[in-house]
This record gives C-alpha cells, sequence and structure tokens, in this order.
C-alpha cells in the first residue's frame, strides 16, 4: 500500500484569479465601499442590497443578492482580515433577512452547501495592473453545480465594467 488507499479525494476548491487594468487600490475599494460594492457584487440580472456594512478586522456585514428568479439570499460575515490594499478576508453564512443564520437548505439552496465558507481575495499588483485572486473553501465542483463558480465570474467581469465607466 501507498498510504493513499482509504483515504478520500478531496476536490479542489474554488480558486478563481483574473486581472484588471486599475491599481489595485481603486479596485480594494470596490469590495469595501459600500457604493461601490452595490454597483457590482451580485450575478447578471441581480442587485446588491446591504443593510450592514463594517469592513475592518472584526467587522461584518448584512446584506442581500436579490435574484428576479430565485429570489432573495440573505448573507452575514464577519471580516477576519483587512489589510489595505493587499487583501480581504471574510466569511459568508447564510441567513435571513433578520441576520439571523440559517441552514443553505432551508432558504432554498442546495443543502450540500457549507453553513459557512471563508472566502480570500488577495490583490497583486504588476506594472499597473491588479491580479486579484479569489478562493473559497468550498468544493470547485459543488461551486460549479450550485451556479456559485459562475455567479463569481459575472460578478467580476461587473466589476470590471465598473471600473471601466469610473476610469477615465
Amino acid at each position: 500500500m501507498n498510504g493513499v488507499a482509504g483515504k478520500k479525494r478531496r476536490d479542489p476548491l474554488v480558486l478563481i484569479q483574473q486581472t484588471f487594468e486599475a491599481p489595485r487600490e481603486q479596485i480594494f475599494d470596490a469590495w469595501v465601499q459600500k457604493d461601490l460594492l452595490e454597483q457590482w457584487f451580485a450575478p447578471d440580472g441581480c442587485t446588491l442590497h446591504i443593510a450592514r456594512l463594517d469592513v475592518r478586522d472584526g467587522g461584518g456585514y448584512h446584506w442581500c443578492i436579490r435574484n428576479p428568479s430565485f429570489g432573495e439570499c440573505w448573507t452575514i460575515g464577519s471580516y477576519l482580515e483587512v489589510r489595505r490594499p493587499e487583501r480581504l478576508i471574510f466569511t459568508a453564512t447564510i441567513a435571513d433577512a433578520d441576520g439571523i443564520p440559517r441552514t443553505p437548505e432551508s432558504q432554498g439552496h442546495d443543502p450540500a452547501w457549507p453553513p459557512e465558507t471563508t472566502i480570500r481575495v488577495t490583490f497583486t499588483e504588476r506594472a499597473g495592473r491588479t491580479i486579484v485572486t479569489l478562493e473559497q473553501d468550498v468544493s470547485e465542483r459543488l461551486a460549479k453545480q450550485t451556479g456559485a463558480h459562475q455567479s463569481w465570474l459575472q460578478m467580476l467581469d461587473r466589476l470590471r465594467g465598473q471600473l471601466a465607466i469610473a476610469t477615465p
């Protein structure tokens, strides 16, 4: 035996890396300023409503992505690390409109989705461009199956579009 037999192989986790034609400070701000975040942080056809946003180590948020087909998806979370402009680490927990944590299944999500995930976003500047690396501790297979992976891609495309509008 090679020591691997009997061990369950884990699916890779969500890892998305994209390059933006903007300084990292500008992109970082789009992740932490309410008026900017509301412009792009939702998949195509959806909107973001922010009930509470306190971006600092130990701070938190309560927001809702409104989808005309699915309905409302309320999420709460905590900011574990905020290092402008290098990185953000925050949690995401399915919740209700009152900010009470709920099971994913009770809110209409896939029952295999974990009750809480952690998202790490790093911003690396190279030659006037910014590489955004997003990691979420959920199976990439599950994220693709539920549409969460595609939602991240759509949101990053919306961010890119928003930055193009904001850049003279």
